[in-house]
């Protein structure tokens, strides 16, 4: 993948492709943005381009060098991951005696950390170290969510690369070309902060399973409270579609949404559009407020799961709360 065919980030593009323009290529950045958006993605191609037999302001994705990145196997080219749940001091320190060996033919060495933010404080302390004094010619990598995710002196010595969320409307375009159900895609592009994880969510086969359970709950909770609990029981808590409730109850917060949307006259944003007669019936039965609500519940409930509430626990609170603005 080259840095023009990473799809959106405009804004890192022009900040990367103007550095190897220019030459001044700095010897550490810090690629800062939500999962999802590109971040990895734009490493590798950065990377490759740095690497690139041809040179320039982006990789051929030709040459013998790209194909070895390309292919994972270019020696001046280290990715570390988290060891677990963290990146640990000792592989730090393996990189660093990765990076003393000379170099294979390259002019650069580079090194990538995912999820930098992980790093223990003895890991960090001693890549600090090696930013400090980075042997002649390395570049840094660190793909993090945030600068506030990492050290402040770490964030002091690298270049801020910022990656924001994709465009839901682009992202579904592309989606579309590349094969993706259109209602599929309708969906993901709202599930997710960059293409690369809607295509990843895209592909799942349970997702347009749980979709299709969002539409049958959503449509049973006015008329058949308290019986759509044994529904969510069996449909999802006695299968695998268990472990993606987080996922559910976000869809169940955009098929709120979708009500105040027949509502406010903006049908042509409907996430739910396959559902569009039955929801401009239903929207009509509640307040613009009631509907508020049950998307705060849909997406209080992402949250208590998050903080380690039991995921049925949380659902079916969720269910009671939305059925109660019904009255």
């Amino acid at each position: 993948m080259t840095i023009a065919s990473v799809p959106g980030q405009d804004r890192a593009k022009r900040l990367l492709q103007g550095m190897l323009r220019s030459g001044k290529v700095a010897h550490a950045y810090l690629f800062a943005g939500p999962q999802g958006s590109g971040r990895s993605a734009m490493a590798l191609a950065f990377a490759m381009t740095l690497l690139c037999e041809r040179g320039g302001d982006d990789a051929c994705g030709e040459c013998l060098t790209c194909r070895k990145v390309q292919h994972g196997n270019h020696p001046d080219l280290h990715r570390v991951v988290p060891d677990g749940q963290t990146v640990k001091i000792d592989q730090i320190r393996e990189l660093q005696r990765e990076l003393s060996y000379r170099s294979a033919g390259a002019q650069r060495k580079i090194y990538v950390i995912e999820a930098a933010e992980t790093m223990t404080v003895q890991a960090a302390n001693s890549l600090l170290k090696f930013l400090e004094e980075p042997p002649s010619p390395v570049v840094a990598i660190l793909i993090a969510p945030s600068e506030q995710a990492m050290l402040p002196t770490i964030v002091s010595r690298t270049q801020l690369v910022p990656f924001t969320p994709g465009d839901p409307k682009a992202m579904e375009a592309l989606l579309v070309r590349e094969g993706t159900p259109p209602l599929i895609a309708k969906s993901v592009v709202h599930l997710s902060a960059g293409f690369e994880a809607a295509l990843a969510l895209a592909a799942e086969n349970w997702f347009a399973e749980i979709r299709n359970v969002v539409i049958q709950l959503g449509r049973e909770i006015p008329s058949r409270f308290p019986g759509v609990l044994l529904t969510a029981q069996t449909q999802v808590f006695k299968t695998d579609l268990a472990e993606h409730t987080d996922i559910l109850l976000q869809l169940f917060a955009l098929w709120y949404r979708d009500m105040i949307y027949v509502m406010t006259g903006r049908e042509e944003r409907l996430v739910f559009s396959d559902q569009a007669e039955w929801l401009s019936k239903q929207a009509w039965t509640r307040s613009v407020h009631a509907w508020t609500r049950s998307m705060e519940a849909a997406l209080s409930a992402v949250r208590r799961i998050k903080a380690n509430v039991q995921p049925q626990l949380a659902f079916e609170q969720f269910l009671v709360t939305s059925a109660q603005t019904a009255g």
